[in-house]
C-alpha cells in the first residue's frame, strides 16, 4: 500500500480516537509508519533525502520505544502494509501533518493523565512526535532544494 493511503487511515483512526488508550495507540501506529517511512526513503528515496530518512527512522523508533505499552498487535501494525512510495513530496507533506495531529492529541490526552507516569509518559511521546516532524520538515527541505537545483526527478525503483 502506499505510504499517502496509509498516512490517510491514521489520520482518520486519530481523529476517532475518544479515549487516551486509542489516541496512544495511534501515536504509536504514527511513528511506526514514520520509522517504515524514514527507513525506505534511506534505503531508495531521493539522494538528498537519504541521511535524513535514516534520521526520522531512528528518531522514530524512540517514539514507537516510548510508546510501547500501546502497542497495537503484530496483525494491526499499518506500517507493515507499506509497500511504496510513489510521490516523496506529498508522503512528507502528509506524514508532517499527522505527527503534528498526534502531538496536540497526546497533549489532550496528558491534561487528563490520572497518574504522574501516565502524564510523563505522553511528555516524552509528544517530544518525540515533535522530533519526527522536525526531521520530516528538513527533508521537505532539503527535496525544495534539491529540485531547485535542477538534480532532477526521483522516480520509485
Amino acid at each position: 500500500m502506499d505510504a499517502v493511503e496509509l498516512i490517510r487511515e491514521c489520520r482518520g483512526a486519530l481523529a476517532r480516537g475518544h479515549d487516551a488508550a486509542s489516541v496512544l495507540t495511534e501515536a504509536w501506529q504514527a511513528e511506526a509508519l514514520a520509522q517504515a517511512t524514514g527507513s525506505r526513503l534511506a534505503v531508495g528515496g531521493p539522494p538528498a533525502l537519504r541521511g535524513e530518512a535514516l534520521a526520522l527512522s531512528e528518531v522514530s523508533g524512540r517514539g514507537c520505544g516510548v510508546l510501547a505499552a500501546a502497542h497495537p498487535g503484530t496483525a494491526a501494525i499499518r506500517a507493515a502494509l507499506l509497500t511504496e512510495i510513489r510521490d516523496p513530496r506529498a508522503t512528507l507533506v502528509g506524514l508532517g501533518g499527522l505527527l503534528g495531529e498526534v502531538g496536540i492529541a497526546l497533549v489532550g490526552v496528558s491534561c487528563s493523565a490520572e497518574g504522574e507516569v501516565h502524564y510523563w509518559t505522553c511528555v516524552e511521546a509528544i517530544d518525540a512526535a515533535d522530533e519526527s516532524r522536525d526531521r520530516v520538515l528538513e527533508m521537505l527541505r532539503r527535496l525544495a532544494l534539491s529540485e531547485e537545483r535542477g538534480e532532477g526527478a526521483w522516480a520509485p525503483p
